[in-house]
């Protein structure tokens, strides 16, 4: 499976995805705020990433107003099925493998798997 989980107003998101050649490639994009996330989908991230907490957003705006803050697994599975802006972007399937956020580190390691 390739596909990416993704913000289409994201400056960060599109700059990736012109990075590394998504759109000239076989991609399934979903964009996170037309069209939510499911349960599925999160267990699936979940699964390649190891944690919820892998996959959640410690710099989203709504985060710093959290009170108290998430510290389970089940909490940040929660906060990110209910508000798009917790999950860390992009979310990048490359067959079998995933990668997570926008690190430079992270963007290098996808770009070597689709090459």
């Amino acid at each position: 499976m390739n596909k990416i989980y993704y913000l289409s107003t994201c400056d960060t998101c599109k700059r990736i995805i012109d990075e590394l050649g998504l759109k000239a490639r076989h991609f399934e994009f979903q964009d996170i705020k037309t069209e939510k996330i499911t349960a599925a989908q999160l267990e699936a991230m979940k699964k390649a990433a190891g944690t919820y907490e892998a996959l959640f957003s410690r710099v989203a705006l709504k985060y710093k107003t959290l009170d108290p803050k998430p510290s389970t697994e089940n909490e940040y599975k929660k906060l990110i099925l209910e508000e798009y802006t917790f999950l860390k972007r992009p979310v990048i399937f490359i067959g079998d493998r995933i990668f997570v956020g926008n690190s430079k580190k992270n963007i290098e390691e996808a770009k070597a798997a689709l090459n």
